[in-house]
């Protein structure tokens, strides 16, 4: 209570009315900065909601409505939507043990998807992992946008346990999906879910056809669209070149040393440790050494295989060599069975073919492949036995040559 007898939310509300008039009467350029306060009260705001939120859970009074848990309450009483709810409930929980963090909201030095992403970073590597370095972050936190945050995040989880990231992009890898509807009223609608790898390759492959051309009337959703359909019209037939890749990352995430960062997609998003090594097992690799401060770059493609050797590989494996795979050099890449930042050699002996699915087995899902007695033999996770083939393994020694056209 106020000293006027005024309830505190009555006289906000009653302030946001006078606000509203007032930003009403400035000049249209002075609004930039009347935003940007905004988004401050806003920030206070979410700090005010989360730890009333927080009290109310703890509490146990929304049973009183008939509620059976704060979400619901929150779905009937706030007219949230399910997943806006189960994160406000989640973001509650978190910064009641991140109270430097729920101060910096307070008093409007990060805004709310900042909090949104220590609370989960929390949920992922532990409050107390956090919590040891929340100045850190919070610094951090205030010199970026929310989005750019994100990704700072997930370098500080993937650094604290790399076990974690990586568990947490095989579960997303598991829920990809996409789905092209029918046409129905002219238009077929596009849904799904995508891993950050699938996206960024996508938007790497469209990036060259999404610039406006002259007297371009088109939206920016629209020439999304047309470059998706120019993009598979000129690699439907598997000849065009592989779409470019970019990926930053250190050479302690190569050498999957323990604290090292993950690594960064060029349109956002982060990949852990054994994704890196997976993509890089046949990649250009650009250098940028750095002591202290950048003194010199070098540049070079010797990871890549090369293509006369590729040729070989066709020649010798004809398709993925996992058992009871037969799918053909379009779809596969180059695999080092000794990763060549652990000392192997790009050379014949060292390399065979393996596509996407199957490459994930090795690096992100712990499956071993080895040749034995001029067989591919293939073991799950922790196992000594070889993986069950349907099929008479492929036999190196008893294959026959063969010429193929690859996508080089």
């Amino acid at each position: 209570m106020c000293r006027s007898g005024e309830p505190p939310l009555d006289l906000v509300n009653r302030a946001l009315g006078s606000l509203l008039g007032w930003a009403a009467e400035q000049p249209a350029d002075a609004q930039g900065g009347i935003i940007v306060e905004y988004y401050q009260l806003v920030a206070r705001l979410q700090a005010a909601i989360t730890q009333a939120t927080r009290r109310f859970e703890q509490s146990g009074a929304f049973k009183a409505d008939g509620a059976l848990g704060m979400v619901p309450w929150l779905q009937a009483n706030a007219r949230l939507a399910g997943n806006e709810a189960a994160q406000q409930v989640k973001v509650a929980r978190h910064l009641g043990e991140l109270p430097r963090t729920e101060e910096a909201l307070a008093r409007g030095e990060i805004g709310y998807g900042h909090a949104v992403a220590m609370a989960v970073t929390a949920e992922h590597v532990g409050v107390e992992a956090v919590r040891r370095a929340e100045e850190t972050l919070l610094e951090a936190a205030e010199g970026m946008d929310a989005g750019r945050f994100v990704t700072a995040a997930k370098h500080f989880e993937h650094q604290v346990n790399a076990e974690a990231a990586l568990t947490e992009a095989n579960w997303a890898y598991r829920h990809r999906y996409l789905v092209i509807s029918r046409p129905f009223n002219g238009h077929a609608r596009i849904e799904g879910q995508l891993t950050p790898e699938a996206a960024a390759v996508i938007r790497s492959a469209m990036e060259p056809f999404l610039k406006p051309a002259a007297r371009d009337d088109r939206t920016a959703s629209q020439r999304a669209h047309d470059a998706l359909v120019e993009v598979c019209q000129r690699t439907g037939n598997g000849s065009a070149p592989r779409p470019q890749l970019i990926i930053t990352t250190s050479a302690d995430t190569l050498a999957a040393l323990r604290g090292a960062a993950a690594g960064e997609l060029e349109f956002g998003g982060t990949l852990p440790a054994e994704t890196v090594r997976r993509l890089a097992c046949d990649a250009a690799i650009s250098r940028v050494i750095s002591l202290g401060e950048l003194h010199y770059e070098t540049t070079r493609a010797s990871r890549t295989v090369p293509p006369a050797l590729r040729r070989a590989l066709i020649a010798r494996d004809g398709h993925c060599v996992f058992p009871s795979c037969d799918r053909g050099p379009s779809w596969c890449a180059g695999h080092h069975l000794k990763f060549w930042a652990d000392g192997g050699e790009t050379t014949i002996e060292n390399l065979c073919l393996l596509c996407q699915a199957h490459h994930r087995k090795l690096h992100e899902e712990g499956w071993t492949l080895s040749r034995e007695n001029g067989t591919w033999v293939a073991r799950p996770p922790g196992s000594r036995m070889p993986a069950a083939s349907g099929r008479q393994w492929h036999q190196i020694a008893t294959a026959r040559p063969r010429t193929a056209v690859a996508r080089l």
